[in-house]
């Protein structure tokens, strides 16, 4: 399996892990990109069967996980922060729960310890096998984006869309299978990383609910919530900088 990840920033500073959304590129967290490379490393990767990364046979919410400290360990990464959104963030939550060792801080966001229902995720995966990615491309923007951002700003909508068509609908599959089965509530209760929770207040996917849920488990957590839909980290680009800074600030 080829996995591509980009390292970029000032040599020497703590470096941050973002891990991105399903049917997303690392090219999402461009809006992240400057306000973090003012005093922190960033190491940006494509997830399994997305972008530039090829696919295993099957895919595990733990082989998500474990491409993140295969990543790291390419890049000569001992730890660093994390930062995830949606599939991200679950996979940052499974990084919390069992390799807590290799991270500073994790942040979780527009995620749950178990997103949606096993049948949802698996009639997506048979979807997409059957028909393709037009139809999960053309549904996305009403799941990512609330109807003001869509209508506001088209450019930024149609090019997360155009990069949703074009993902190897066989990669895009198989991560919906491993959401199918993904289920950490009964762990989180073990994590002491410092974590952090980013909510929608607008996600139809994950809600404000789920995160609350998470936060309550994870003793010292921290709650942070947006007036954005499930890509908080592009809608409210500024406020998730903000709230992504000020706690991975804090133990530096």
């Amino acid at each position: 399996m080829n996995l591509y990840y980009q390292l970029e920033g000032p040599a020497g500073a703590p470096v941050v892990v973002l891990s991105n959304s399903l049917g997303t590129t690392f090219e999402m967290w461009q809006p992240q990109m400057a306000a973090l490379l003012e005093n922190f490393r960033v190491l940006r990767y494509d997830t399994h069967g997305h972008g530039r990364t090829t696919k295993h046979d099957k895919t595990t919410l733990p082989q998500l996980a474990e491409d993140v400290i295969s990543v790291m360990d390419d890049a000569g990464v001992k730890q660093a922060h994390f930062c995830g959104i949606s599939m991200g963030g679950l996979t940052g939550l499974w990084l919390a729960c069992f390799a807590p060792e290799r991270f500073l801080s994790v942040t979780v966001a527009n995620s749950a310890a178990k997103i949606g229902e096993q049948s949802g995720w698996l009639e997506r995966a048979r979807t997409v096998r059957s028909e393709g990615m037009s139809a999960i491309a053309k549904s996305a923007p009403s799941r990512w984006f609330t109807d003001d951002f869509v209508k506001h700003h088209p450019a930024q909508v149609d090019a997360r869309c155009e990069t949703l068509a074009q993902t190897n609908g066989e990669g895009y599959a198989s991560c919906c299978e491993a959401l199918a089965a993904a289920d950490l509530r009964g762990e989180m209760g073990n994590i002491t990383l410092p974590m952090q929770f980013i909510a929608g207040a607008q996600d139809p996917v994950c809600s404000v609910a789920d995160s609350e849920f998470m936060h309550q488990q994870v003793k010292g957590s921290h709650l942070v919530t947006l007036e954005a839909s499930h890509l908080s980290s592009i809608e409210d680009a500024h406020g998730f900088n903000v709230a992504l800074l000020n706690f991975i600030q804090q133990g530096d």
